[in-house]
Parts: structure tokens; C-alpha cells; sequence
């Protein structure tokens, strides 16, 4: 074990950039292998319970905080919402200086999960950030000022934009991109790191072939496993959006691709097939761009399995031979071992519950699918995992001394099912073609659906286990060879899964979205430390050390997917939202919290409906308000980070139809929807948002009446207990 603890602390500083100190943390991964993993040791199981707060800093946002930050040279850089980034001095927590680009808010149209950045990369004095409108941008490190920068979106006619941190590989920089859930085409992109030319650009899935040759030899050989009746206008997805990286011992850049769309493989492509390079590894030459060799773990993906989760490079032991591998877990719910020079796949083992496959074929590396689950085409169906994942965008980490990977781990499923009727394309909006419902909500949502649909549900084999266990989370150690769990700490419910550290010393650190650092023992398991910050956590921690005192740093704050929706146990929903860099070290001070967030008030009272509104407009508006993306940003329940619409004041009613129509808001992130929605469209809206607001209201004073408070279940639920 010491050998190989060895063997990774030298490949680590060896990829380190040129002026780093042995106490760094040199990219959002840690090291080269991207393993979450510290050789520093200061801070060990004996002495951890001493820790508290160095510093601290205000990031000047409510919304999420998903990076790692990077530390060189003894400055800490990071990026916050949309492609923000911060530079301290990273003993004394000095701000150095801070940049924000200039951002097309109109972007937040095609943003599936809030205004998400993963990080910065550091290279030869410039610090490199993607801005969420798809902007690559190369800043003076010791400045903050624009070297140069880049658009990274080929065609802005598509719902394209970028959420993950750029990769440096030799000597390009390597930016994804987002949108497989809108009408992307996924590519990934090198750009000289020193002017910022374009080097090379690799397409993930093929381009109609009735509009000439393919993009590369490598997409003419795709293009077969497509329909030619494809639905090639809603974009066939495949985004790497996050999940790139580059390994110095092959010179290759490992691409993780995004999930197939739409999700149904008889509306994508109707005579079937794999569907290349969909939900893929792909490892491309970083000096080319062409490809070295894929695996598909998602083959005709129809259940939104982003093959996006981070990856590991490092070395294993399997059958007497030292393997240079990545470890991947996606969100299919295997714990991937692959051959990181040939792509083999040397171990294939189910970290969760799984029914869209039996089993992983390791001499074809083909998963068996089990028809009674994969086919959503056929009728509804239970799939376990659901399309958040068994594993998603959160760091893991590998940690060699002890030979297991540490991570977050969701088991649950999903309903899925194709609603009756045509599926248009939308530009920029939502071709996904598909209904979900997550199993942790199923048996309270059932009643709701059609009759027919609740029928098909309750004969479906997945039924029984849904009752018996709808979701649960964990922090896991496991076994990367054989895929069993070592140990597991349990998190608060199926949304709190956050990134994880691991540390030489035995050391597992990671934060929940009630507001604890937790630190673990590696070996067991065993809580040594839980911190009270107030704030949520889901970002990964990171360590470095100046000055020979060891740090522990972490972002906070709530969003992601599912956004709008806070979890009644967050420490966002009891303390606000404010997003924050949290840095520790041994007897440090306690964390000032959060003021608690006062109590709920009553709705304001709903102005009177315009003349000649209707039922029929009313129902007319909760359709549209569902069905063109206003439900995406916002939830319209208590505390959510987007205002609730039941509780608008006046002057926003007034301004109503400026907010929607005319983007009298796009700068603070609320963008126009005058291409999509006509006046008297918007105001079907509004009146339906009125009639909300005016039941709203009663509700909250027969509450209020009650001696109830204003967030507890709605009285109609409560009268049925």
C-alpha cells in the first residue's frame, strides 16, 4: 500500500504546474488522477475534533456553490454562479481579487439546473474559467484581468451552455458543453491555453446525414448505429458537461457524454440502435482530438444516464498485474473499472439497485437489458436507478492506502413513461419526451395520474420494492474490485449528496444540506467531527497547507438540480440561502451562523381577475405555465430560491407582463419569453398564478386561524389524518 501511496504522490506532483508547493491542491480533481485525495497528514482522526473556522468569505449569492477550489502558490482560486471567480490569499482569507463575466441571462431559458460552475483550471499564470453562456475566458492569476477569451458555442440557434470546469491537457485547454435536455448536439472543444485558438473539436453523436459527410471518421462510423430517420432536430444530445479528464500517462482526454435525447429510443430512432456516442467514455488524442477508443455504459440510453459523474485515474492490482485504470461510477449504478490505454472493461459491479440491466457482459462489456424495465417506449415503467443517478455530478474519491472508493450513492428509481401525442420540436426548450416521477414521491403522486396509468403502475414487478423502500442516500465506502460497501453513513433524505475528501491520514470529510462538515474515519466510518455551519453543503471539500498549517475548505450553498425545491431539513430553508467559502484548520473558532429566516407571512391578497377571464383561461394557464418551463425555475412553495408566484406583490403583478414578455428582470436572471408566448398567453398565466395566489391566501389564514404555521402540509392533507 505504501508503494502505491508512493507512486500516486509523485504522478500528482509531477502534473502540478510549475511553481506549485507540495501543500496545493492543483485542480478542482486534487491531483492528476482527479482522486479527491490528500497526502497531507496534519490534521488526522487524533486531532480532527479541534477543528474550526480560519476564514471565511462571502460570495454575494443565494444561488448554488458546486466548485472545488484550486489552490497554487498559496492563493485560493474558485468560481461561484455562472462563472464568477475569486481569488484569497489562501492562509489569511485576503481577497486578492474577484471577476465576473458579462452573461447573457437570456441562457437561463436552456438551464436545466440552476446557474452551476465546477470550477476553475491553473496553468502558467492563467487561471481559466467557462461562463455559464458558453464564454471560455483566461484571466491573469495574478490579476483577475481578461487575457483572452473564447465563445465555445458553434450555434447559438441551439439550447447549448457550460457548467463544468475546463481541463488542462498539455497544451490545450478543454471546455464541454450543456444541453442534452434541450436540443444540443454535444461536443467537446481544445483551445491553444496560451491565445486561446481553437485547436480541435470532437462532435459526441452524428449530424443528419442528408446534410453531407460526417464531422470525422469516427462520427461515420456512429452515424450506423443511428436511425437515418432520426430525430436529428432535437439536437440527439450527448453534452459533456462535465466529467473531462486528461491523463499525462497516455496523452489522452477521457470525455465522459451526456444522455441521448429524446429519452424514448422509439421517438429518437425508430429502428433502434446503440446510438454512439451517447452516455460514453470517450478518451481523444490531446494533441488531435481523434479518438483513441470508447466505451458506451449506457448503450440506446432511454433513462438519462449521463455517463458525466466524475472519473478517477489510478493504478489497481487485478489478477497479479498493476492496471492503469479509471474508476467510474455514473448514473447508471455501476462501479466501473476500464482500462484507461485500451478501454477494457476489467470490472463491472452494481453499486445500487439496478433493473434496466442484469448484468455487464465483461468479454463484450455489453450490459444484458431486461426488457420488463429498459424499453419506456412500450408503456410505463419503474427503472431503477432515476434519471438523477445512482451517482451524478459530486466528486468521489480514491483513497490508496485504504483501496476503496468513497462517495455519494442515491438508490432510487423512477416512473417514466411517453405522454400520448406528438412530440414537436421545441428550439431551446425541453425535448426530453418523456413524464417522471421519482419512486421517494410515487405512492403520493399515483392517485393523481390517469386511471389507466395507476393500473399499468401497480402490475409493473418494481411496484412492491417502491413500497418497500422508495429512496435512500448514502456516504458509501466500497470496494472498487467487487462493488461491495465497506461502510455506509447515511445522509438526511435522497437530495443530500454532496462531494467527498479523503486524506492520508484516514480522514473522510464531506458536508450535508442540513449545514455539517462531517468528518469520518476511513476505515469505518465513525463520526470524529460534525461542524454546524448554517449553510448547506454540496460542493466536495478540498486541503492544502501554508506555511505548514493545514486547511479544509469548502463551498456552500444550496441549488443544483431541482433547485427551486429546498428541502424542509436544509439548513437553506431555516437560514437562508447566502453562499459562502468555509475554510478550517485546527483550533480554529466556531462558524457564525446564519440568522434563522423569520417566519412565513400571510399572501398578499390576489388583485381582482381582468375581465372576461374564465375558467377555461385559468386551467389554459396552469398548462402553459407547466408545460413552457415557468414550472422549471420555480416551485411556488415556501422558501424557494426563485420567488414563489403565489405570493406576489402588487407593483409585480402590474409589471407582469414587462417581467415575461419584455425580460424587464433578464439581468437579475429572469429571461424574455416573447418568442414563445403571446400577450394573451401570458396573461392566462397571470390569471392563473391570481387564482393561486387567492387560494393561497385563504389557506394561510385558516393556518393562521389554526395556530398552524404557514409551510405545514396544505389543511386538505391534514384533514385526511
Amino acid at each position: 500500500m505504501k508503494g502505491a501511496l508512493t507512486a500516486l504522490v509523485l504522478t500528482a506532483l509531477a502534473a502540478a504546474p510549475l511553481g506549485a508547493a507540495p501543500g496545493d491542491w492543483t485542480s478542482p480533481g486534487g491531483d492528476a488522477g482527479k482522486t479527491h485525495f490528500s497526502p497531507l497528514t496534519q490534521i488526522d482522526p487524533g486531532n480532527a475534533a479541534r477543528l474550526g473556522l480560519a476564514w471565511q468569505a462571502d460570495l454575494g449569492t443565494d444561488r448554488v456553490l458546486e466548485a472545488t477550489p484550486v489552490v497554487v502558490d498559496g492563493t485560493l482560486y474558485t468560481s461561484g454562479v455562472a462563472g464568477r471567480v475569486y481569488a484569497f490569499d489562501a492562509a489569511t482569507g485576503r481577497e486578492i481579487w474577484r471577476f465576473e463575466p458579462e452573461i447573457d441571462m437570456q441562457v437561463n431559458r436552456w438551464v436545466c439546473c440552476d446557474m452551476a460552475n465546477r470550477g476553475v483550471a491553473v496553468a502558467g499564470g492563467l487561471v481559466y474559467v467557462g461562463a455559464l453562456d458558453g464564454w471560455l475566458y483566461a484571466l491573469d492569476a495574478r490579476t483577475g484581468k481578461v487575457v483572452w477569451k473564447v465563445d465555445s458555442i458553434e450555434d447559438h440557434t441551439r439550447g447549448l451552455s457550460s457548467t463544468g470546469a475546463p481541463e488542462i491537457a498539455g497544451d490545450v485547454v478543454v471546455l464541454g458543453n450543456a444541453g442534452s435536455d434541450y436540443d444540443a448536439r454535444g461536443y467537446v472543444t481544445a483551445y491553444d491555453r496560451r491565445t486561446g485558438a481553437l485547436r480541435w473539436r470532437f462532435h459526441i453523436t452524428p449530424r443528419d446525414p442528408r446534410l453531407g459527410p460526417q464531422d470525422s471518421p469516427e462520427l461515420d462510423a456512429a452515424v450506423k448505429t443511428w436511425d437515418p430517420a432520426s430525430r436529428w432536430d432535437m439536437g440527439a444530445g450527448g453534452s459533456p458537461w462535465d466529467a473531462i479528464a486528461y491523463d499525462p500517462e497516455t496523452g489522452l482526454v477521457l470525455v465522459g457524454t451526456g444522455n441521448a435525447e429524446p429519452y424514448s429510443l422509439t421517438l429518437r430512432s425508430p429502428k433502434g440502435g446503440r446510438n454512439l456516442y451517447v452516455s460514453s467514455i470517450v478518451a481523444l488524442n490531446a494533441k488531435t482530438g481523434r479518438m483513441a477508443w470508447f466505451y458506451q455504459e449506457s448503450p440506446e440510453d432511454q433513462w438519462d444516464y449521463d455517463a458525466t459523474a466524475p472519473m478517477i485515474l489510478t493504478h489497481l492490482t487485478l489478477d497479479g498485474r498493476d492496471r492503469s485504470v479509471v474508476l467510474h461510477a455514473p448514473k447508471n449504478g455501476f462501479l466501473y473499472v476500464i482500462d484507461r490505454a485500451t478501454g477494457e472493461v476489467l470490472r463491472a459491479n452494481p453499486i445500487v439497485r439496478v433493473n434496466w440491466a442484469r448484468r455487464i457482459d465483461l468479454k463484450t462489456g455489453l450490459p444484458e437489458l431486461d426488457p420488463a424495465a429498459a424499453d419506456i417506449s412500450a408503456g410505463p415503467k419503474i427503472v431503477f436507478p432515476a434519471t438523477p443517478g445512482a451517482r451524478n455530478w459530486h466528486p468521489g474519491s480514491y483513497n490508496p492506502a485504504t483501496g476503496l472508493w468513497y462517495g455519494a450513492v442515491l438508490d432510487m428509481g423512477n416512473l417514466i413513461f411517453v405522454p400520448p401525442g406528438p412530440k414537436p420540436y421545441a428550439a431551446k426548450g425541453l425535448n426530453t419526451g418523456a413524464a417522471l416521477i421519482f419512486t421517494a414521491d410515487l405512492a403520493q403522486a399515483l392517485p393523481t395520474l390517469p386511471a389507466p396509468v395507476q393500473t399499468a403502475v401497480k402490475a409493473l414487478p418494481a411496484w412492491q420494492e417502491v413500497l418497500a423502500n422508495p429512496a435512500h442516500a448514502e456516504i458509501r465506502a466500497i470496494d472498487p474490485l467487487t462493488g461491495r460497501t465497506v461502510w455506509a453513513d447515511p445522509t438526511g433524505g435522497w437530495q443530500d449528496r454532496g462531494g467527498v475528501l479523503t486524506t492520508a491520514s484516514g480522514l473522510v470529510v464531506h458536508g450535508t444540506l442540513s449545514g455539517e462538515l462531517r468528518v469520518l474515519d476511513a476505515r469505518n466510518g465513525r463520526l470524529i467531527k460534525a461542524i454546524e455551519t448554517g449553510s448547506s453543503i454540496l460542493a466536495a471539500p478540498m486541503t492544502y497547507s501554508v506555511r505548514g498549517v493545514q486547511y479544509i475548505a469548502v463551498m456552500a450553498a444550496w441549488g443544483g438540480g431541482g433547485y427551486p425545491y429546498v428541502p424542509r431539513y436544509a439548513a437553506a430553508y431555516r437560514r437562508g440561502n447566502a453562499g459562502r467559502l468555509l475554510v478550517f484548520r485546527l483550533d480554529g473558532t466556531p462558524v457564525p451562523l446564519p440568522p434563522p429566516l423569520p417566519p412565513l407571512e400571510v399572501a398578499p391578497p390576489a388583485p381582482a381577475q381582468a375581465t372576461g377571464v374564465t375558467p377555461a383561461t385559468i386551467a389554459r394557464g396552469q398548462a402553459l405555465f407547466f408545460t413552457t418551463g415557468c414550472a422549471l425555475c420555480h416551485a411556488n412553495q415556501p422558501r424557494s430560491i426563485t420567488p414563489d408566484l403565489r405570493r406576489m406583490d402588487a407593483a409585480t403583478h402590474t409589471a407582469f407582463r414587462r417581467i415575461v414578455l419584455d425580460g424587464l428582470y433578464q439581468s437579475a436572471g429572469m429571461p424574455r419569453w416573447d418568442d414563445v408566448l403571446r400577450p394573451e398567453d401570458a396573461d392566462a398565466i397571470h390569471a392563473w398564478l391570481i387564482d393561486q395566489q387567492a387560494r393561497t391566501r385563504a389557506e394561510d389564514l385558516a393556518k393562521q386561524a389554526r395556530g398552524l404555521p404557514l409551510d405545514a402540509p396544505s389543511l386538505a392533507i391534514l384533514s385526511n389524518y
